[in-house]
């Protein structure tokens, strides 16, 4: 049977609203959309650019829970406000995606919280067990 398991960040967000951080399903993983907030605290930057660079802190964290890192993302997906909020946030995305090139999409869409300018999701597969197969 494959394997489903929820992988949490501790978000009251998860909480109230019902769903995970990231789901493993098999080789692949589903990372839900990630806002700029530190979940730990439930603070979020005025500024967008720290908000990438907190959105990638936390799907890091849930890429790593699920046995990925950043290599493994295959689909990024980007949801803005405001477009021009996208260009500056680039150079942080580069430094993350720019080796991966994962099939990518920005979105220009309203997010649930006013404080919110950047939404980032991903989808990745996991790598082959380097044990599995062998003998």
């Amino acid at each position: 049977m494959t394997e489903r398991r929820a992988i949490m960040s501790g978000s009251l967000f998860e909480e109230q609203i019902g769903y995970a951080r990231a789901v493993v399903d098999g080789d692949r993983v589903h990372v839900s959309g990630t806002t700029g907030f530190d979940y730990a605290t439930m603070t979020i930057s005025d500024d967008v650019v720290e908000q990438a660079e907190q959105c990638l802190r936390t799907i890091g964290t849930a890429l790593e829970a699920a046995g990925c890192t950043f290599a493994d993302v295959v689909r990024v997906r980007y949801l803005l406000p405001d477009r021009d909020d996208f260009e500056p946030c680039w150079p942080v995305l580069r430094r993350v995606f720019g080796q991966v090139r994962p099939a990518a999409t920005m979105l220009m869409c309203g997010l649930a919280d006013p404080r919110m300018k950047i939404e980032i999701e991903v989808d990745a597969r996991r790598p082959a067990d380097p044990g599995a197969g062998a003998g």
